[in-house]
């Protein structure tokens, strides 16, 4: 499949997940798919509490496949970049941590839910987050400028994995940290699934075998710590394909 034809296909299922969570249709999902009956109970399930849920109550879509703010060393003061910020639940969590001398920054490449997230941002008043519509293989930030990136099971969907981390590499500062959780696969896929739209979208046929994961962000330059692994999201979320869900740590 063409890098363009996933990038619409990914595109188009976030933005209608966007549109139909604005309609409160009690049918919105996606990565890590859910119910709109069982969002808290699957953002529970990855590591979210009751206190980070009801900071921004909309801005939680039952998405993600961890909570990178939760072991993240995030401090007061520092630039956040959010890769795939969707409503921006984990922006407004990092907004908490950062204090008023610190920025947050959230990056997605849909109108739809930049949109929401800033309608999020406006109604309870977070100064010190911004939105910005942009591709995480093309980051609208610049170099050597960021303290700490956020990626909440948002890399896993992007065409060209290389590029993204060469971009991550790029804006931290030296020093910097990258926390990510993602799904990554732990054996091999059918052709049918590799080619399913849904399992695409779903955070399942774009991932890479684990080791091959960790690989490329240790070739951009990282120094890259397993922090905790999730195999039973496997059972739980995805039908007991063979996968996790990874958390990271990168440092450059």
């Amino acid at each position: 499949m063409k890098q363009q034809d996933i990038k619409k296909i990914v595109k188009e299922s976030y933005s209608e997940i966007a549109k139909k969570s604005n309609r409160n249709s009690g049918e919105v999902c996606g990565c890590c798919s859910c119910s709109s009956s069982m969002q808290e109970k699957i953002a529970k399930s990855i590591g979210y509490s009751d206190e980070e849920l009801k900071i921004v109550p909309e801005a939680n879509l039952g998405l993600g496949c961890g909570n990178p703010t939760a072991f993240s060393k995030i401090k007061l003061g520092d630039v956040v970049v959010d890769f795939g910020s969707g409503a921006g639940l984990d922006c407004f969590i990092a907004s908490k941590k950062v204090g008023e001398k610190g920025k947050v920054i959230g990056i997605d490449m849909t109108e739809e839910m930049i949109k929401k997230a800033k309608q999020n941002a406006k109604k309870y008043n977070f100064s010190n987050v911004e939105f910005r519509l942009g591709d995480i293989e093309s980051l609208p930030v610049e170099s050597n400028s960021s303290d700490v990136i956020i990626s909440n099971c948002v890399i896993n969907l992007a065409p060209d994995k290389d590029k993204v981390f060469r971009e991550a590499y790029r804006i931290l500062k030296k020093g910097g940290k990258m926390y990510v959780s993602d799904i990554v696969l732990l054996g091999d896929l059918t052709k049918e699934q590799k080619n399913n739209n849904e399992l695409l979208s779903g955070c399942v046929s774009g991932a890479l075998q684990k080791e091959d994961y960790i690989n490329k962000i240790k070739k951009v330059g990282f120094r890259v710590s397993i922090m905790s692994e999730d195999k039973d999201i496997s059972k739980r979320q995805y039908k007991g394909i063979a996968l996790e869900s990874i958390k990271i740590e990168a440092i450059k």
